[in-house]
């Protein structure tokens, strides 16, 4: 049986991990992502009032992240996304149809928390396919 190697992915691009972590783990041709919430990667501070402001920095965390990795958000095959309230769930899946178009859309999870680090609105996590 073939050993399967495992590579911790970490990029500047992205916020740092803000506990004892991983931004994200690559192990064969899959990546598996740490959530991602809205942090300004330069100064560790929350972008956006709103959820669908927030859903939009996550997002484009999260695209840095599976960048590092060598993916990319149209290859990702399955997300999870946390939202402080349900009632912003039609602000999140707006900005997130934005992102995730096309024929091959990543199977989704969505629930409501009690809360989320550094008081967001939106985290979001993925599991990706690894290109080329």
């Amino acid at each position: 049986m073939e050993e399967t190697t495992r590579q911790v992915i970490a990029t500047s691009k992205a916020p740092a991990a803000i506990g004892p972590y991983a931004q994200a783990n690559r192990v064969g041709n899959l990546v598996f992502t740490s959530g991602q919430i809205p942090l300004d990667p330069a100064t560790g501070e929350i972008v956006g009032a709103t959820a669908a402001d927030q859903a939009e920095q996550a997002i484009q965390n999260l695209a840095c992240v599976l960048e590092a990795a060598g993916s990319s958000l149209d290859a990702v095959v399955k997300t999870t996304v946390f939202l402080q309230d349900m009632e912003d769930f039609a602000q999140m899946n707006l900005v997130y149809a934005r992102f995730f178009t096309g024929e091959a859309l990543p199977s989704r999870s969505a629930v409501a928390v009690a809360a989320l680090p550094k008081g967001a609105l939106v985290e979001i996590e993925a599991i990706g396919l690894v290109e080329g």
